[in-house]
């Protein structure tokens, strides 16, 4: 048998019976993908100096923290919203603002 047909076959008899154990894979929380989106962005922030702290996410809105050379930066904001929080609306629709504090 082909290396692709046994892959296929073991495939779709791995998926046919899930178990409670194992069952289908785990969505993460909201909080979890944000963070796996600043993780994303993170490297163009440091590149200029800067970075994000992701702090909180409440009622769809996310709470971050921006360090190094971004404090007192004034494309700070700039980077915020058309950075940081574009990237994140465009992977997590229902998410409404991203908030610095």
């Amino acid at each position: 048998m082909p290396l692709f047909d046994y892959i296929k076959e073991n495939s779709r008899m791995e998926n046919s019976n899930p178990t409670p154990e194992t069952g289908p894979p785990a969505e993460p929380d909201t909080f979890t993908k944000v963070q796996m989106l600043i993780d994303e962005i993170r490297p163009y922030l440091q590149s200029d100096g800067g970075d994000c702290e992701l702090l909180k996410v409440e009622d769809n809105i996310v709470y971050v923290r921006l360090v190094g050379a971004c404090v007192g930066c004034p494309s700070s904001l700039a980077t915020l919203k058309h950075g940081v929080e574009n990237r994140i609306r465009e992977a997590i629709p229902e998410i409404e603002a991203v908030e610095m504090v």
